[in-house]
């Protein structure tokens, strides 16, 4: 479907008095956007010389789609993903609607100030969506709008809060990423609803002009994913000029017109346009009819009079849309990159500034006098109160709640214990096992475990039953929009997993895309702050691929979601399925990664400890999401009391240290036997050497360098827990580490007393092979830690 404006017709007084008052706003958007980039790069003090930098080209394609959008169309429910350079625009949205003050515009990429790229956590609640990851925020919106439906279906949601619409503002070269097209493929199969990207066609990307033919493309694919598909191509000042005789001649021409010629006519100007349409058309004596009598300006008007730059047009398909019905559409809206500056259409627009001069000329035109530049209807033509007041009438002016767009829910009460499960006499169980284990009782949904249970949801990449969900699962069975049957369950064959699907389920099964997996769980994990309906949402995948979907994972945390993460199977000991499987790097990741905590219990005792403590720790305000890396190797499980705290603090004392100790091994995961085992031999020859078991490096080493912070601004700040740990062993003690990742997880403890570190892992791809090979092979078996701790205790 394509909307094309119409000639100007009679309509209501009010109506066109609105259309009057959107395009002054507009005018306002476009200079505050401007001004705000203008001021931080040339009018703030710059100490260090460094361009500020800034998008006032991106800002411009998109000022009339956002004033249809947020002026017109919104409302208060709806959630919206502004596209990363169109954040200045954003935050002078919110300076119209009271929402932002002046003072806070002058802080553009300043430090503590507005960020370049719209951030939920740092430039607060008003923005929905961060969106400094390109592609990301768009495909959230389809995530948000399952999990939205999610909530709904199950009456989790607050009393009298209405369904929003999902809207993605999307840049063009954001549809270059691959996420965008996984999204789309997983929205179809979840029959997403109330979703709507919006895209900036600009035909501009950092480097280049757009291929013409790239959109054709681009625009089946929607359809071909179910979504209608609303171009907007012509403002009314062209479709009206097409009406006339021979007018058609000139839309021709200008369809036919390849992008890069229309962005350098564009920038050339009006007697460019003239002399491109003369050479062409100036035989057509329509066409000459209608350019002759336009000045080079108002041809330039003309032929720029795109969809996306004409505030009617763009008004009127939003409407339309609204009142069709809750089909996901997709606007293509065509725009001129930098349009109403002065290098608009240049190719090499995207970080343009304008210089002081043409700012200069701009505030002119603008009419914005000296010490007015934030003023919120400075230089307009309608009276500031008439436009206060109609700025405070549009539904989007309305908060949706008296405390602005976050919403809250209350905590979900978790057990003091979570179930341990005991394996038979004589057998091991996996951590992976155990996981599956814990979180299948839980669904049972049994008296304390109620409440909790209720509000797990679960989700994977297509390896529900091979990463041990497959129990929860049968319990608490498949989310879906529709009711529909389990086929082999109805004709009576056998299979281990009844996964009926409907609205009452609790797992959302996803496609084999773990980009996918990370944004389900962003939006999973803000749920309780967008929707007013708290979740405890649980994602597992494969160890080695949380790296395919690491960008989205670092997205989702940055954003502060919450939610558990289990990455399984995990490093070598996935022995026979190689190294395309065998994870190495994952630990150090889990370090790294900020509002991520990251753990790796060996055995079933301690995960129940971390489960417990992940669904508690997500819901906390200085809380954040949690990571547990699990093996499927088994382990015989020991029979003792964990000090939980211990455990949560990163690490314990399996066998403590005499005071003074020269030595002591440290593990971490799977490889506990291996590690014990060379404990045994190396006390016939150290008695007094400790076994330290690591449940986390990542929360060891944060808190040495947080206690390390407080200590230079406080002397007397109490040692952190490595460094309590370690203090029992003698000063120039050796601490040999292992693990089946990365030795560098470990190392840095011997930064932490002086100690010195022998540390064992894995610093290169595995291959194929059993247990004893491998761990032979990469020097984590008992020879290489009892070699380790020889050469420890000579050096």
């Amino acid at each position: 479907m394509t909307v094309q404006a119409k000639p100007k017709r009679d309509v209501l007084g009010d109506e066109a008095r609105r259309v009057e008052m959107l395009r002054a706003i507009e005018r306002k958007l476009l200079w505050l956007s401007a001004w705000m980039i203008h001021h931080a790069n040339h009018i703030r003090p710059n100490r260090d010389g460094l361009k500020v930098g800034g998008h006032q080209a991106s800002c411009a394609s998109i000022s009339a789609v956002m004033t249809a959008l947020y002026f017109d169309i919104l409302k208060p429910e709806d959630r919206v993903a502004v596209k990363p350079h169109a954040g200045p625009v954003f935050h002078a949205i919110n300076l119209l609607l009271g929402r932002q003050s002046a003072e806070r515009m002058t802080t553009l990429r300043a430090f503590g100030g507005i960020q370049p790229y719209p951030s939920r956590v740092k430039d607060g609640g008003e923005v929905d969506f961060s969106t400094g990851s390109v592609g990301l925020g768009v495909a959230l919106t389809s995530f948000g709008s399952l999990v939205q439906d999610y909530v709904r279906l199950k009456g989790l949601t607050p009393p009298g809060l209405p369904a929003g619409r999902h809207i993605a503002l999307v840049g063009d070269a954001e549809l270059d990423e691959g996420n965008i097209y996984e999204a789309l493929l997983e929205g179809w199969k979840h029959d997403i609803r109330n979703v709507w990207w919006v895209i900036d066609y600009n035909r501009q990307s950092l480097d280049s002009v757009v291929p013409d033919r790239l959109f054709g493309r681009i625009e089946g694919l929607f359809r071909d994913m179910g979504w209608n598909v609303v171009t907007l191509k012509y403002g009314r000042k062209l479709t009206a000029a097409f009406a006339r005789p021979e007018g058609d001649a000139l839309r021709v021409w200008i369809d036919d017109c390849p992008n890069s010629l229309y962005a350098a006519l564009t920038f050339q100007g009006g007697a460019a346009w003239r002399a491109a349409l003369l050479a062409e058309l100036g035989r057509v004596e329509g066409v000459r009819a209608i350019i002759d009598p336009l000045t080079d300006d108002e041809l330039a008007s003309l032929m720029t009079n795109l969809g996306g730059h004409d505030v009617e047009t763009v008004m009127e398909a939003f409407r339309a849309q609204d009142a069709a019905g809750d089909q996901p559409t997709c606007f293509i809206a065509y725009t001129i990159k930098g349009m109403g500056l002065p290098f608009a259409g240049h190719k090499d627009n995207h970080a343009g500034l304008m210089t002081k001069e043409q700012m200069g000329v701009f505030r002119e035109a603008m009419r914005i006098r000296d010490g007015h530049e934030w003023d919120a209807f400075e230089g307009l033509d309608i009276p500031a109160e008439e436009l206060r007041a109609f700025v405070d009438s549009v539904p989007f002016a309305t908060p949706l709640t008296p405390g602005g767009r976050l919403l809250s829910s209350p905590a979900i009460p978790i057990p003091a214990l979570l179930p341990v499960p005991k394996p038979g006499a004589g057998r091991g169980l996996s951590t992976q096992a155990a996981f599956g284990e814990i979180l299948a009782e839980i669904g049972r949904g049994n008296g304390e475990f109620a409440a909790m249970a209720e509000r797990i949801v679960t989700t994977s990449p297509d390896v529900t039953v091979s990463t041990n969900l497959g129990p929860w699962v049968n319990r608490r069975g498949i989310f879906d929009r529709h009711r529909k049957n389990d086929v082999f369950r109805d004709a009576k064959l056998a299979s281990a997993q009844r996964w009926g699907m409907s609205p009452d389920g609790q797992h959302v099964e996803l496609g084999i895309a773990e980009q996918n997996l990370f944004l389900v769980l962003a939006g999973l994990g803000l749920a309780d702050r967008l929707y007013g309906a708290r979740l405890l949402p649980v994602g597992t995948v494969y160890d080695p691929f949380v790296n395919r979907g690491l960008d989205a994972l670092i997205y989702a945390c940055y954003q502060d979601a919450r939610f558990l993460l289990v990455s399984t199977p995990s490093g070598l000991t996935l022995a026979p399925e190689g190294g395309q499987h065998q994870s190495v790097n994952t630990p150090l990741i889990g370090m790294a990664a900020d509002r991520l905590a990251s753990f790796e219990p060996a055995h079933a005792d301690e995960l129940a400890i971390l489960m417990r403590h992940a669904f508690d720790h997500m819901q906390k305000p200085d809380g954040s999401a949690v990571w547990l890396r699990l093996s499927t190797r088994a382990l015989m499980q020991p029979a003792r009391k964990l000090d939980p705290a211990a455990v949560i603090a990163g690490g314990y004392w399996a066998v403590p240290p005499a005071p003074g100790a020269r030595i002591a091994i440290a593990y971490q995961g799977p490889i506990a036997p291996e590690a014990t085992e060379a404990f045994e031999a190396l006390i016939a020859e150290e008695p007094g050497a400790g076994l330290l078991a690591i449940t986390s490096p990542d929360r060891l080493h944060a808190d040495w360098l947080a206690s390390r912070r407080a200590a230079r601004s406080a002397p007397g700040t109490p040692p952190s827990h490595i460094e309590r740990l370690l203090a029992p062993l003698a000063p120039g003690a050796a601490l040999v580490s292992i693990l089946d990742g990365h030795p560098a997880a470990h190392a840095w403890m011997g930064a932490v007393r002086g100690q010195r570190v022998v540390p064992l892992g894995v610093d290169h791809f595995g291959q194929s092979g059993d247990l004893p090979d491998l761990y032979r092979a990469y020097g984590l078996d008992v020879d290489a830690i009892l070699d380790a701790c020889a050469q420890a205790l000579l050096a």
